[in-house]
């Protein structure tokens, strides 16, 4: 039998620092991969210089948000939404399954 996975949601935002076209995305992915961390990451469309990622829900974040704020010094990283199955993460509002009818 087969499950959605569930994952919480976290956002990136800095005080100065650009984060979107540095390859933060590529480097987060890489660094969850040598990690065995599953993960997804993805611009934000709905707020500006922002990156968002995804990580199994209940998963520990800790060591995904120590590894981005020593490459981004100024980041901060806060938990945004939790338990979202199948999440799209560039934009929050296509979470909400009563915006859609099939």
């Amino acid at each position: 039998m087969k499950k959605v996975l569930h994952w919480d949601i976290y956002e990136i935002t800095t005080k100065e620092s650009s984060i979107q076209g540095v390859m933060l995305r590529g480097r987060i992915r890489k660094y969850s991969l040598e990690n065995d961390i599953a993960l997804l990451t993805e611009n934000a469309s709905d707020v500006q210089n922002a990156v968002r990622f995804g990580i199994f829900h209940e998963e520990n974040p800790e060591q995904v948000i120590s590894f981005v704020k020593s490459v981004i010094v100024d980041s901060k990283v806060s938990l945004i939404q939790e338990n979202v199955p199948n999440p799209v993460l560039s934009k929050m509002k296509v979470n909400k399954e009563e915006r859609y009818m099939i």
